[in-house]
């Protein structure tokens, strides 16, 4: 049985960024967001295509981490608001 994505269970709390990014930079940007203790989660949707899940109380924290990611990485970043 082949595997499908599925979208990543965000609830109510929660703000998402989606990232779309090169494949072969996803587990670099991946170990960074994870290394910030508790930040966010990273779901990956395929290949490069992200979205990056965190609460909304750390909302200006994970903006300032995934424009700094994306722009440093030549990625696109887009804002999918609150959940």
């Amino acid at each position: 049985m082949a595997r499908r994505p599925v979208p990543p269970l965000v609830g109510e709390g929660m703000v998402t960024r989606r990232v779309i990014l090169r494949a072969k930079d996803v587990a670099f940007f991946k170990g960074v967001v994870e290394a910030h203790d508790g930040l966010a989660a990273v779901f990956a949707e395929h290949g490069g295509d992200l979205v990056v899940a965190a609460p909304a109380s750390r909302e200006a924290e994970l903006d300032e981490l995934v424009t700094d990611l994306a722009g440093e990485l030549g990625g696109v970043l887009q804002k999918d608001g609150a959940a």
